[in-house]
């Protein structure tokens, strides 16, 4: 009878761990991928690092299916109406890197009443009821001033390449620069173009610009137009300034034979493509019923002259410095998040 007892205690013992766990069971599941954008290697090494680590999560049995949809445009529209869809198709979960912060509000809060876990990551949305999964885009744009500053103290004429317009990204690299400008007086932005994140629109715009600009000592940038931007300096005759890097495979190793030809020296920092992996994961855990904060940020991927060389070595050739998490990371950061 004594041992009956104990072995009921047991039982019940483990049956309260596991309810305090709120370990669900998501074999079952179906997440959905709603990409805006695919019209750069960042966007591509994105969405290779999204498909080779839920490809192997389907596999593994942790979800019953991955699948990724990215629209034929950069529309708000087109990418209401993909989620739309993708609610109808009775989706578990749909991630999201959004072509605007506020404008799929609409169509996030229908996904979130008809039960669906949304998380949004890189572009997020403002909606209260979905999770954001990124960096500290403002903090970026505002230590890029930071570190001109510490290379050029007496200040300069600075030349700021945008991202893609209405993001949440473009807007708040834009803002945190325009706070370092702030920290910093002696920094004057004097000319403006819009690179889409991309080299040959950022060599096209940067084109257009440079000959109503005066002497340009810096340029300030979002990602994927750094490259482009030496270009089109170089194509104009004019002194190359110092560019703010974005991880590219292209402009690192070109900083690299710069470097290594007149010691050209810079720094470059974006978020990882690989954080759509986190993303994922983020989504899992939640649907495994774990307790996650609606906004899980994670330090971005920095490049410096000490660091150049490893990076360019294990940069694939066309593709963005880059970094993919597992299940145990996501859990780490849900958990250093939490403590915040």
């Amino acid at each position: 009878m004594k041992r009956s007892l104990m072995a009921l205690a047991v039982a019940l013992l483990a049956s309260t761990s596991l309810a305090g766990m709120a370990a669900a069971e998501t074999s079952g599941k179906r997440i959905a991928l709603s990409n805006n954008y695919a019209g750069n290697s960042w966007r591509q090494a994105m969405l290779q690092s999204w498909e080779k680590v839920t490809k192997k999560a389907v596999a593994d049995g942790v979800v019953a299916a991955v699948d990724t949809f990215t629209t034929a445009d950069q529309e708000v529209p087109t990418q209401a109406a993909q989620i739309q869809n993708l609610i109808l198709q009775g989706y578990d979960a749909i991630v999201i890197n959004a072509a605007s912060p506020d404008a799929l509000n609409g169509a996030v809060k229908a996904a979130c009443d008809a039960g669906i876990v949304v998380v949004s990551f890189d572009g997020v949305v403002s909606e209260p009821c979905a999770w954001r999964v990124a960096v500290d885009y403002f903090q970026l744009g505002q230590q890029q001033v930071d570190y001109l500053a510490s290379r050029l103290p007496q200040g300069g004429n600075l030349l700021e390449i945008r991202g893609l317009p209405g993001t949440s990204i473009d807007n708040l690299i834009h803002q945190g620069i325009a706070a370092g400008i702030k920290a910093h007086p002696n920094f004057k932005i004097v000319g403006e173009a819009t690179g889409n994140w991309d080299q040959a629109t950022a060599q096209r715009a940067v084109s257009t610009v440079l000959p109503s600009l005066p002497k340009v000592d810096a340029i300030v940038t979002q990602g994927g137009d750094g490259y482009g931007a030496a270009q089109a300096f170089r194509a104009a005759g004019r002194d190359t300034p110092i560019i703010i890097m974005g991880n590219r495979q292209d402009e690192l190793a070109w900083w690299q034979q710069q470097h290594r030809a007149n010691n050209y020296t810079t720094w470059s920092g974006t978020i990882a493509p690989g954080v759509s992996t986190l993303a994922f994961w983020i989504a899992q855990q939640i649907l495994d019923g774990k307790q996650v904060p609606k906004d899980v940020t994670v330090p971005y991927l920095t490049v410096t002259q000490d660091t150049l060389d490893q990076a360019v070595s294990t940069t694939p050739v066309g593709g963005v410095a880059n970094k993919e998490y597992t299940q145990e990371e996501a859990a780490q950061a849900i958990q250093a998040n939490t403590k915040r």
